[in-house]
């Protein structure tokens, strides 16, 4: 078989993604390529018309991640739960969606700083689709207390109502053990500072990669915390997808090699 994948979305030019998927293709010793095709929102409904006719799998960006899972035929569990898929896959005639940032992220911090979700306290700024699936992923490995500072009030009161471990910064307790960024940042305040209960024992994760090391990382790399950006969850959410599609073994650390 000769692997047709894709990114899809819209902008898709920056993407790493199809860096990944031709690595992931080569380790898992399987022959194929990987393409950017531009999907608008308003466009969400030519995936379907994409994938089996010219793609096998594909990755899913913004905006398309709550407007393709609509589009399947089955979703997993966590695509279920958040309504958000990051990756698609034609099979027997059918489109299977499936979630793996939330996870990616975890897996990732576990290798690098051997960081156990359960029973921690964490902070995610920013309430949106990449938001959700890491708040799920913290839930279900049993962190007792996430704590979301959102810009919508909508988007807050839709994690609250599924997850009974997210509070608001008014419910904030300290010390912090996780803080994860999800801010894009065209979007985020000149004027952010390091979050009180933050010290040398907090993780803080920034999961743009577009600068390497962002304002923001540098503030919490000036009191000790270690930090690191995006790189390392895009590479193991995508050993987890094409683990997936291609049912075979891939480590996300080989795959992060391959971007760093």
């Amino acid at each position: 078989m000769n692997w047709r994948l894709a990114v899809l979305g819209y902008p898709v030019s920056h993407s790493l993604s199809p860096r990944l998927h031709e690595a992931g293709l080569e380790l898992a010793g399987l022959t194929g390529s990987s393409h950017y095709v531009e999907v608008r929102e308003e466009e969400a409904s030519r995936v379907t018309a994409l994938l089996g006719a010219r793609l096998d799998a594909a990755s899913v960006t913004m905006p398309l991640k709550r407007e393709a899972a609509t589009l399947c035929d089955r979703l997993d569990a966590v695509a279920t739960r958040t309504g958000m898929v990051n990756s698609l896959w034609w099979h027997d005639g059918r489109l299977y969606g499936a979630n793996t940032d939330g996870q990616g992220l975890l897996d990732a911090l576990s290798d690098e700083f051997r960081f156990d979700a359960s029973a921690t306290r964490a902070v995610v700024l920013g309430a949106g689709g990449a938001a959700r699936s890491i708040v799920d992923a913290l839930s279900v490995a049993g962190a007792e207390e996430i704590v979301v500072h959102a810009r919508t009030a909508a988007n807050f009161d839709w994690l609250a109502q599924h997850y009974d471990t997210v509070h608001p910064p008014t419910r904030r307790r300290e010390p912090i053990d996780l803080v994860v960024n999800t801010i894009p940042t065209a979007g985020r305040d000149e004027d952010d500072d390091v979050l009180d209960g933050v010290g040398p024992d907090t993780i803080a994760v920034d999961i743009t990669y577009a600068p390497p090391t962002s304002s923001w990382r540098s503030l919490y790399d000036a009191v000790g915390c270690a930090t690191v950006n995006g790189l390392s969850m895009l590479a193991y959410q995508a050993a987890l997808q094409m683990q997936w599609w291609f049912q075979t073994e891939i480590e996300g650390a080989t795959l992060l090699e391959v971007l760093t």
